[in-house]
């Protein structure tokens, strides 16, 4: 099963170059043990364009579609027997890159 761990970052800001190796470690662990499946960082919310074309005409707005003092850095993607490894690898990410975690599973096709 595919699990999104979702980083979130409450203004700490990028990465220090101490978290990154941290980072590299998991990922790399995270691909040698067959988990991993996509990962990437993002920038910041204030690059972020909210695109809103339900009505039939694209509204585009600048800015992140909330305001919050927490926001969403990155992301693994990652392949779990179940939620027990995939919470056990979610808790090491945490770790390595000294951030909350959000663990959600993919919906089932």
């Amino acid at each position: 099963m595919q699990y999104l761990i979702s980083v979130i970052d409450d203004g700490t800001g990028p990465a220090t170059p101490k978290e990154d190796a941290a980072i590299d470690v998991f990922n790399e662990r995270l691909q040698a043990e067959g988990h991993w499946v996509f990962a990437g960082g993002l920038a910041s919310p204030d690059t972020a364009t909210v695109i809103d074309n339900r009505s039939g005409e694209a509204l585009f707005t600048d800015g992140p579609f909330l305001e919050s003092k927490e926001y969403l850095a990155g992301c693994w993607i990652i392949e779990a027997l179940d939620l027990d490894v995939a919470l056990k690898l979610a808790a090491e990410g945490s770790e390595a890159c000294n951030r909350k975690i959000e663990v959600r599973p993919f919906l089932s096709t």
